[in-house]
């Protein structure tokens, strides 16, 4: 049976890849807590055995950074955290034959755009989207100069049960009935099922490349929220009209940088993002499920 090496497996992509491909595969976990081998890879370098696959999934996401420190965990987690595991396998018995790293969207540095592909150039400013740009970056060069075959995966929002973020909150806003969609909810973001991207893994290693993931259909606020409410038998979200939404993120303008909502984070909300992924459908066979045919909270 093949092994794997999964860091990040107590996340939440990581427990999706656990469930998904435990009886495939013989997997060793890597992580700070409940894990195989304890280690914080973002402080020090790990003693690692050998493994025919490595996953990195393990990152430091969803957080708006307000301090220095949290910019610097940023690059501590997703960039020394990544250099720390390649020196772990280094000093291993013998190198992997593929590394998967996990990645996101953020690397395209994008508010807005429709079927960004893949050969985007990479903009991201913010500290999180640069960290996965160097990660990404070390990762390759680490793969080309010791013949190790390299995927990358670059996420949209992740959909399945118990999400984190954003979705996280959605979903306890509907349960709660105070989630509000902002100007009909009509902008269209790309997603992806959890359960989905750990099932194409081991043909990614297999080919290596990088690679867009969505559900192709890409949801919009309105839909999503309108599928989330059916699953949980609750009402469908209500709607804060643009005009209010408009006069809500001047207010936010004036007050500055202690208010939540401002005309930047508006635009965010009502302009389409998505993600092509036809690379992944032609040379991977990625033939996901659509996000809204799922009951994905169960």
């Amino acid at each position: 049976m093949r092994k794997i090496l999964l860091t990040g497996s107590s996340g939440f992509l990581g427990k999706s890849i656990q469930s998904v491909l435990h009886s495939n595969f013989e997997l060793i976990t890597l992580g700070r807590s409940k894990s195989d081998i304890l280690c914080d890879i973002s402080k020090e370098i790990p003693s690692l055995p050998y493994a025919d696959l490595v996953i990195h999934s393990a990152g430091k996401a969803h957080i708006v950074p307000k301090t220095e420190a949290e910019k610097q965990a940023f690059y501590d987690v997703n960039v020394k955290g990544t250099e720390n595991l390649l020196r772990g396998l280094e000093l291993s018995s013998s190198l992997p034959k593929s590394f998967v790293f996990i990645s996101s969207v953020a690397v395209y540095g994008q508010d807005k755009g429709t079927l960004i592909k893949e050969e985007h150039t990479l903009k991201a400013k913010d500290p999180y989207g640069q960290s996965k740009i160097e990660a990404e970056q070390i990762v390759q060069e680490w793969c080309e100069q010791n013949n190790v075959i390299c995927a990358i995966l670059r996420l949209p929002l992740l959909v399945g049960a118990n999400p984190p973020g954003n979705l996280g909150a959605m979903i306890k806003g509907l349960q709660k009935g105070y989630y509000m969609n902002i100007a009909g909810g009509y902008a269209k973001k790309s997603m992806v099922l959890a359960e989905d991207v750990a099932e194409i893994i081991p043909k990614a290693a297999e080919i290596g490349g990088v690679y867009n993931l969505t559900d192709g259909y890409h949801p919009s606020f309105r839909e999503l929220s309108a599928h989330i409410a059916e699953c949980l038998n609750k009402k469908v979200a209500y709607n804060i009209p643009a005009w209010v939404a408009k006069m809500l993120a001047k207010t936010g303008d004036i007050i500055g940088s202690k208010s939540p909502f401002n005309s930047y984070k508006l635009s965010k909300i009502t302009a389409d993002l998505t993600f092509d992924d036809s690379k992944a459908r032609m040379q991977l066979g990625w033939n996901p499920r659509k996000v809204l045919d799922v009951d994905f909270l169960t």
